[in-house]
């Protein structure tokens, strides 16, 4: 064996290396049940490893003039119209149809490219196109433009010719399992019905939750959603809006644990100048606020007894008073209440007033923990790491099979708030290796069989500069109204006082 194998730069392992990735990579897409993440993460690969700048993969149906399903990277709705035109005819269409790979390095000069009017509106330079599939290919995946000086060499055509071939019978099995699961999944039936996107899950007892929203969601009246800390209430309650005939109102939200037991009624029904110290001028409350559409109280157990009343008067005649001022208002609102303590119980104990909890609870809807639902992690996991990446604008990533399996190990106490806030710290942390995967060490960070002294450190750190991210993001989209961010973040109001200074945190 030549000695230049044992060099960690040589060519030879970096060609072997590359190509170890590209396989781990289509084993771990393998694991994906999303087509349209799946081809994306798959072109993604491709274009990693080829060093090119855009991406275009489509698959066929024999019949179908259409593209079955398609996926563009890095491309402008024009670029992906030129490159469409480039494939379905000419040098490229012929191509694919005999099952060879097109390789030039200057489309804009090449003279079975040149005459394409998109091929010269856009300047295409290097352009690497490989059919998908076997003897009869079904799709194309096309590759254009470098990161690095020259064209596409012959190790990155045979890199691609190899994961084209082999997608094939991937994308089929991914297609297949999304077809059994969609037969299999007992939440479809509800989801075709409603705008539900951010309620995700197809375990049984989402099907119960989501088949509860769309009984409730169009009939106005008071629905009480129930259930342990952390399970997704507001969620629900936004659903319940979103699909009621109130949807184009506002949905106003009012968490009533948040709020001195003082300051409840002028929270809620605004008040007039006078009406108490500081109040110098005419102010409207939540109910006003929400007039024609939504108003969700949440932690409504903790309401104060006085106020309990003035809301049972409320529901009763759908009147109300500003605080100070004896002018009758008209309340065209519905209500919808969330807690997480058991309301019957506090009506035994003279906590809670028994004529409120049998108005509040019409319509009682449970939540369930996620000990309840394991099922659904997975999925989940998914869905918040997707929105996570979105929110600070993070590169691409994905959870690994093993993160995948620690996720649906481990115990969450705090449902799926404690579940999104783990995911968010991972996925920081993953950035800042720029690992294209979420791994259990990045899940785990504290697991003495993920993490050395090193890393420990580091951990720290991006808790820290992710902590001061969040803050200072969520200050600025409340325009630094402390008592909201404070209610947003799930914050005692003193605490986050702490943070602001700590991270010496100013307004802009």
């Amino acid at each position: 064996m030549a000695d230049h194998h044992h060099h960690g730069s040589s060519p030879d392992v970096e060609r072997v290396s590359a190509e170890r990735d590209l396989f781990l990579g289509l084993l771990q897409l393998d694991a994906r049940d999303d087509l349209q993440a799946f081809l994306e993460q798959a072109l993604r690969l491709v274009l990693e490893l080829a060093d090119a700048e855009k991406g275009y993969l489509e698959l066929h149906d024999e019949t179908a003039d259409q593209p079955r399903w398609w996926i563009a990277v890095g491309c402008s709705d024009a670029e992906i119209e030129g490159i469409r035109d480039a494939i379905s005819r000419g040098i490229i269409a012929q191509a694919v149809a005999s099952g060879r790979t097109v390789v030039t390095a200057s489309a804009v000069t090449d003279p079975r490219f040149a005459a394409y009017e998109s091929v010269q509106v856009n300047q295409i330079e290097a352009v690497l196109c490989s059919p998908v599939g076997g003897e009869r290919p079904v799709g194309v995946l096309y590759l254009q433009g470098r990161r690095r000086q020259g064209p596409f060499d012959g190790e990155d055509q045979r890199r691609a010719e190899l994961f084209a071939r082999h997608l094939a019978p991937l994308v089929d099995r991914v297609a297949a399992r999304q077809v059994e699961r969609e037969r299999a999944d007992p939440t479809r039936p509800w989801r075709q019905q409603l705008e539900a996107e951010n309620l995700v899950g197809c375990s049984a007892a989402m099907a119960d939750v989501l088949r509860t929203v769309a009984l409730v969601s169009p009939l106005d009246i008071g629905v009480l959603v129930t259930g342990p800390t952390g399970t997704g209430k507001t969620e629900v309650a936004r659903a319940i809006h979103r699909n009621s005939a109130r949807r184009d109102g506002p949905l106003v939200e009012l968490n009533c644990a948040a709020i001195p037991d003082t300051l409840v009624e002028s929270e809620l029904f605004g008040a007039v100048p006078g009406a108490a110290t500081g109040v110098t001028r005419r102010m409207d409350g939540k109910v006003t606020a929400a007039q024609g559409g939504t108003l969700f109280l949440d932690e409504v157990g903790e309401l104060p007894l006085a106020s309990q009343a003035k809301l049972l008067e409320l529901i009763h005649s759908r009147q109300f008073y500003r605080l100070g001022s004896n002018r009758k208002e008209i309340a065209d609102i519905r209500i919808v209440a969330a807690t997480n303590r058991d309301l019957a119980a506090a009506v035994r104990d003279g906590g809670f007033r028994e004529d409120l909890y049998f108005r509040l609870a019409v319509l009682p809807l449970r939540l369930p923990s996620l000990a309840q639902r394991p099922e659904d992690i997975p999925s989940l996991a998914g869905h918040l790491l997707d929105r996570c990446v979105q929110r600070h604008k993070l590169p691409q990533l994905a959870i690994s099979p093993a993160g995948v399996v620690a996720l649906t190990a481990a115990e969450w106490p705090g449902n799926v708030r404690e579940l999104a806030n783990s995911l968010e710290r991972a996925a920081v942390l993953a950035a800042a290796d720029r690992s294209a995967t979420v791994d259990p060490r990045h899940l785990f960070p504290g697991t003495a069989a993920w993490t050395d002294e090193t890393e420990a450190i580091t951990f720290q750190e991006a808790t820290r500069r992710f902590q001061a991210q969040l803050l200072e993001r969520s200050l600025e989209e409340t325009n630094w109204n402390v008592s909201e961010t404070a209610r947003r973040l799930d914050l005692a109001r003193s605490y986050l006082y702490d943070l602001i200074k700590a991270h010496g945190l100013q307004r802009r």
